[in-house]
């Protein structure tokens, strides 16, 4: 299994029952061989890497409500029932095969879409000749199903070019799969032939399921379906498209069980030298919030992208550090200075009249359109929008002016400090999502608590909730800048990280 996570669904904002599922895939070839490699055995081995992703989901400040292990005993139950129905239709049976396979894909490999040398176009690395004794998946009964399905529902498939390449692999005849091998001993017996194990996808994919169970509960299919499936969207990785989208839901049908509502699959990300990103090493040097918020603002999801670190630290500086960041931290001061840091008027009085207002509605209702279609760079875009006419506003009102000048020029000032802060507590809520910990450093200044923020809804978007006496916190930075290292400070750095002493970069991360 691909291990997903999630950012914090708008779907939770929006009141929505969400269960998040990731986990590890940890059973077969691969896996074993890997587990050797390193010196241990399997069980220890996929110990060690399912204990890595979930502290990189904490390091990501991701959340999720189920990681499930194919190690995990429930699993293994809903695996064999799974298996029991899909043989008692017809959809199994035993034969010889021979073809040349992918270790790394765990999949046979038609020679046509095969690169020099019978490489693998993906892992890049030669196929293998093999030819085994195995049960099969009968795929090819399910093709006019499959091409039923996406013509009744093109959504099934997200984004479009993805349908497009699904739907030419379809086109193109589906042949049968191969899903035991009796070479491999790290699986789950056969039901009817323990001396073949279940392999990779029969096992791999029914964690979907297999995760709605508690842990330590008592395997049960039909009380696994219950609590929460058919799944609402499959979010997976480009490369297992054609296993989730193909595979994946005549194995279902196979069943007698409903598809998926939905399959998006998502690009790779990439450093502009070509060589890969380490996803913990940016953490440690930007925080969360920026990985999060430039990958999901600079990548059109589902598609490929690329990363280059000066582009990054330029972008998270223009728009957290500086957009959203410096508004806050002006206004809040202004605020102390010149109001003792409480509101003097309800928002709703303050923006009576006020254009800015309606115009921040209707951002927030563009940015809720794109939360709930996956278009997430689409949705930073509204909400960056949305502090973009707040320093518009800020700029052409100058308060400060206002201010010196007594009387109702000062009131009018204190009424725009209103809307420039209600103005925050939307964006707040709107970038919860994307940056979480900004999301609550912004909402603890405006004097709210943090279990405050922890019950929001996207409801609570609405223009209106900060009230006249309502008292700010201390301003202080909510988002740090970047500051980029000079040549001369780079290769002191360099010569400190030898010395055993080891210069931490500056980080777009203030405490709350």
């Amino acid at each position: 299994m691909a291990a997903i996570p999630r950012i914090r669904v708008p779907r939770r904002l929006l009141e929505k029952k969400v269960i998040f599922i990731t986990g590890t895939d940890e059973h077969g070839e691969k896996i074993a061989t890997s587990a050797e490699d390193s010196g241990r055995n399997p069980k220890e081995h996929c110990d060690a890497i399912s204990s890595s992703y979930k502290m990189l989901w904490a390091d990501l400040d991701i959340e999720y409500d189920k990681f499930i292990r194919t190690t995990d005993h429930k699993h293994e139950g809903v695996v064999n029932e799974f298996y029991s129905r899909v043989l008692s239709s017809g959809g199994i049976y035993r034969a010889d095969y021979e073809g040349l396979y992918c270790v790394n894909c765990e999949e046979y490999k038609d020679e046509k879409e095969l690169a020099e040398n019978n490489s693998c176009p993906v892992h890049l690395k030669p196929c293998v000749a093999r030819k085994e004794d195995n049960y099969f998946f009968a795929l090819s009964k399910y093709q006019h199903k499959l091409e039923e399905l996406l013509a009744r529902n093109p959504d099934f498939v997200r984004p479009s070019h993805r349908l497009n390449e699904v739907q030419g692999w379809i086109k193109s005849g589906l042949r049968d799969f191969s899903i035991s091998r009796a070479s491999v001993d790290w699986g789950i017996p056969v039901p009817n032939d323990t001396k073949q194990t279940i392999y990779v996808w029969f096992d791999a994919l029914l964690g979907y399921i297999s995760a709605l169970l508690d842990d330590g509960e008592q395997a049960s299919w039909q009380q696994a379906i219950d609590r929460g499936w058919p799944a609402s969207l499959h979010l997976i990785g480009k490369d297992i498209l054609r296993f989730h989208a193909v595979y994946w839901p005549a194995m279902l049908m196979s069943a007698g069980i409903s598809v998926p509502d939905a399959v998006f699959g998502h690009g790779f990300l990439t450093k502009s030298l070509g060589n890969t990103l380490e996803p913990k090493d940016l953490v440690e040097r930007f925080g969360a919030d920026a990985v999060r918020y430039f990958f999901l603002r600079e990548v059109e999801f589902g598609n490929d992208g690329d990363y280059s670190e000066e582009r990054f630290i330029n972008i998270v500086n223009a728009h957290l550090a500086n957009t959203i960041g410096n508004l806050l931290n002006c206004t809040l001061g202004l605020l102390k200075k010149n109001c003792n840091s409480t509101l003097a008027f309800d928002s709703i009085v303050a923006a009576d009249g006020v254009p800015l207002r309606e115009n921040v509605e209707n951002l927030v209702d563009k940015a809720k359109h794109h939360y709930k279609n996956l278009l997430l760079s689409s949705a930073c875009e509204s909400v960056l929008e949305i502090g973009n006419l707040g320093n518009l506003y800020i700029d052409e009102q100058a308060p400060w002016s206002c201010f010196k000048k007594g009387g109702e020029s000062a009131e009018k000032a204190a009424k725009d400090l209103v809307i420039i802060l209600e103005t925050m507590r939307i964006i707040a809520i709107a970038l919860t999502p994307i940056t979480p910990s900004l999301s609550l450093r912004i909402y603890t200044q405006l004097g709210f608590t943090e279990d405050q923020f922890r019950v929001l809804r996207w409801e609570d978007t609405k223009w209106g909730g900060l009230k006249a006496g309502q008292v700010m916190m201390e301003p202080k930075p909510v988002f740090a800048r970047i500051e980029t290292e000079t040549k001369e400070e780079a290769q002191a750095s360099s010569k400190a990280a030898k010395g055993g002493k080891k210069k931490s970069p500056s980080k777009g991360l203030v405490e709350a």
